[in-house]
C-alpha cells in the first residue's frame, strides 16, 4: 500500500467516524480489562450497564479475589457466558495480584498470561489504558474492513 491510499483510507474513516474512540466505561486499567473480558459475544452498551453496578459492588481487585463465584456469576448475568467469563475474571484477578503486584502489566507477552486475555484484548487494554500500541485490536469487522480498504489480504486477525 503506498503512503497516499494510507491517507486517503486515513481521511474517509476520520469523516465516517469522527468521534471514534473507546465506548466502555472505566475508571482504570483494571476495569478496563474487566469491561473488556465481558464484551465478547455482548454489546458495548449492555456491558456498560452491567459495569456500572458491578464497579461499584466491587471497587477494589481484593473485592474480585475474595468475589463469591456464584454471586459474581449473577452480577455478570446479562453478559452472557458468564459462567466463563466469571472463571476468568476471578482467575485473573488473583493473577494480577500475586505476579504483577496489583497491576496490569504494561506488555503484551505479561498480558497473554492473564487468564481469558487473548490478543486482542490485550490490545484493547494496552492501548487504552496506557497509550501502548504493541498491535491492533482486530476483531472480524476490523479483518473485513481492512480487506475492503486494501490495507490488508489476509483471513485471518493475526
Amino acid at each position: 500500500m503506498s503512503a497516499t491510499h494510507a491517507q486517503d483510507v486515513f481521511k474517509t474513516l476520520k469523516r465516517l467516524f469522527p468521534e471514534a474512540g473507546m465506548i466502555l466505561k472505566y475508571g482504570n486499567p483494571w476495569e478496563l480489562l474487566v469491561a473488556v473480558e465481558l464484551s465478547a459475544q455482548c454489546t458495548d452498551l449492555r456491558v456498560n450497564i452491567v459495569t456500572e453496578k458491578l464497579f461499584k459492588k466491587y471497587p477494589t481487585l481484593e473485592d474480585y479475589i475474595d468475589a463469591d463465584p456464584q454471586e459474581f456469576e449473577k452480577d455478570i448475568f446479562q453478559t452472557g457466558f458468564y459462567k466463563n467469563k466469571t472463571k476468568n475474571i476471578l482467575a485473573a484477578a488473583r493473577v494480577v495480584k500475586e505476579r504483577f503486584g496489583g497491576v496490569l502489566p504494561k506488555t503484551m507477552r505479561e498480558m497473554l498470561t492473564i487468564p481469558g486475555v487473548g490478543r486482542k484484548t490485550a490490545n484493547v487494554v494496552l492501548g487504552n489504558a496506557y497509550g501502548l500500541a504493541e498491535g491492533i485490536a482486530v476483531d472480524t469487522h476490523v479483518m473485513r474492513l481492512a480487506q475492503v480498504l486494501g490495507l490488508s489480504r489476509h483471513k485471518t486477525p493475526e
